[in-house]
């Protein structure tokens, strides 16, 4: 069939119309393209400038750090983990970002935040029960994981152990030696006032240690807070994740007395830290570099103090 010459035209017209339109938005999408890469690069630009202000020097990771997200990264940091107006003190977040590093595990992450630890006045003792107290937060996560516990039942006895604690005391008692399950069974009576569904996800065998370590670290009297202790396990258990634990240790925060600030901070600062470690390893940076920009960072840090010390007014 012989086509109509107008009507070829007419095809011919609306073809070229569409090659016309077709590359027309092609070429706004690549000029909206190459605007936005332009904004993001001015951004990341600004954002490194205001990293070397902060701590005289650009650190290497900073550098080799994607554009997209050196910004949004350095504005959470800035904002939450740098930021001595927050809810948490700086050691404690310092403290909650090593536990969490440690059992990740992160190596870069944990030399980072030991040093920074201590910067805030953490000492060697704060340091190795931070680090205990995300291995048990860890090994608990594995019990009550593993043996699919009843989040139900879980959240109850969660409450009752909670409800205990505010009670009145049941006056003198007589310490129990833990040798056995069944001492161990007696023991957790005696100081929780019953025994919880999730301690029979314990081999007997293991139980009397497991609960002697959960025991003293968690429930007796330490140089870290129980307040902090809490947080610093509730930290961990968010990015483990593990919900049971997130529930327990939500509870007991709140026991000791944390906010719901401090809490929320306490959640950040683990969401932070392994935001980090994984652009660490994952960009597989040098190790010895990074150890001596945090070496460099913190000794900037003791200088400004020193400085700031001698210049204060003395009485």
């Amino acid at each position: 069939m012989k086509l109509n010459p107008l009507f070829k035209c007419l095809l011919a017209l609306c073809g070229l119309l569409t090659l016309v339109t077709t590359g027309g938005r092609r070429a706004l999408r690549v000029s909206e393209a190459s605007a936005a890469e332009s904004r993001t690069a001015t951004e990341a630009r600004a954002t490194r400038d205001d990293i070397t202000k902060a701590f005289g020097f650009l650190p290497g990771f900073f550098k080799t750090m994607s554009d997209v997200a050196v910004v949004g990264t350095w504005q959470e940091m800035k904002g939450l983990q740098m930021n001595p107006k927050t809810a948490l003190s700086g050691k404690s977040k310092e403290l909650i970002g090593l536990a969490v590093s440690s059992q990740i595990p992160c190596r870069y992450c944990i030399y980072a935040h030991t040093l920074f630890a201590e910067l805030n006045g953490a000492s060697e003792q704060e340091i190795a029960e931070a680090v205990a107290l995300a291995g048990l937060e860890r090994h608990w996560s594995a019990y009550l994981y593993g043996s699919q516990v009843d989040e139900t039942r879980f959240r109850a006895d969660v409450l009752r152990i909670v409800q205990n604690a505010k009670g009145p005391s049941s006056g003198s008692t007589q310490p129990i030696v833990v040798v056995d399950a069944r001492t161990a069974n007696a023991d957790i009576q005696q100081s929780l006032g019953f025994v919880p569904e999730f301690f029979r996800s314990v081999p007997e065998s293991a139980l009397p240690g497991a609960w002697r370590e959960m025991k003293d670290l968690k429930l007796a009297p330490t140089s870290i807070a129980p307040k902090v202790k809490s947080l610093i396990a509730l930290a961990v258990a968010s990015q483990v994740p593990s919900r049971p634990c997130v529930v327990a240790e939500t509870e007991f925060a709140k026991l000791g007395g944390a906010t719901e600030a401090e809490i929320s901070e306490a959640v950040g600062m683990a969401a932070i830290t392994r935001n980090m470690s994984t652009m660490l390893n994952g960009m597989q940076v040098d190790e010895t570099a990074w150890r001596a920009d945090i070496d460099r960072l913190v000794a900037g840090v003791k200088a400004a103090q020193r400085k700031s010390a001698s210049a204060a007014p003395t009485h």
